[in-house]
């Protein structure tokens, strides 16, 4: 390394969604810390352009960024923090969900929660413990509490909705919902499997160039 020469500071970032067909360029998957001479031009910088063959998903490694970057500016040091590489989902036009489907979705879910609520309830006899606890409040027996029962109804969905802390779009606080902890706790194993996977394919590649005659 020559004395005097400049260093940039990387940071990639962990996935990003680019549109199909897009080039992707260093500014699009990393934040970049240089000279401002240099900067716009980092930024800009192609580090590859998708082929149809390469799939919705391109792993992008430092090495392969650092190759290019010196091949652009040859007298520079790159530094680099946090993750080794980066995952780019290439996402075509988004398709708004048909109604009829939506609807369909929205009364599947709809009745196979209210079966398991209520197959949980006859499991462990919820119809003999409410008339137990309403006989024991109020000293008389009635075999249909239907007071008890509409507020007991109540007090469960209420509850989910404390519980998952979102109402349609609007959320208390600023806490994420454990259905959120658990999407984000699947698409970090999910990439992690996609990385191996392409690292694999990457390997395998090499090889068989290698072994060419």
């Amino acid at each position: 390394m020559k004395q005097g020469s400049a260093i940039i500071y990387l940071q990639l970032r962990k996935h990003v969604r680019l549109p199909l067909g897009q080039a992707i360029r260093l500014g699009d998957v990393a934040r970049v810390l240089a000279d401002s001479s240099l900067e716009p031009r980092l930024l800009d910088m192609i580090l590859k352009q998708p082929r149809e063959r390469d799939g919705n998903l391109v792993l992008i490694d430092m090495l392969h960024i650092i190759e290019h970057i010196q091949e652009s500016i040859p007298d520079i040091q790159v530094e680099y923090v946090g993750e080794p590489q980066v995952l780019v989902e290439m996402v075509g036009k988004e398709k708004r969900p048909l109604l009829l489907l939506f609807i369909l979705v929205w009364l599947l879910l709809f009745f196979g929660s209210a079966l398991t609520i209520m197959n949980f309830h006859a499991d462990v006899s919820m119809q003999a413990v409410q008339v137990r606890i309403v006989e024991m409040i109020t000293g008389e027996r009635d075999e249909h509490p239907y007071l008890f029962q509409g507020a007991y109804s109540v007090g469960i969905g209420f509850g989910m909705v404390l519980f998952f802390n979102h109402l349609f779009k609007k959320k208390w606080n600023e806490e994420p919902t454990p259905l959120e902890v658990e999407m984000h706790l699947y698409q970090e194993n999910l990439d992690q499997f996609v990385i191996a996977e392409e690292y694999k394919k990457m390997h395998q590649a090499a090889g068989r160039e290698a072994n060419k005659p």
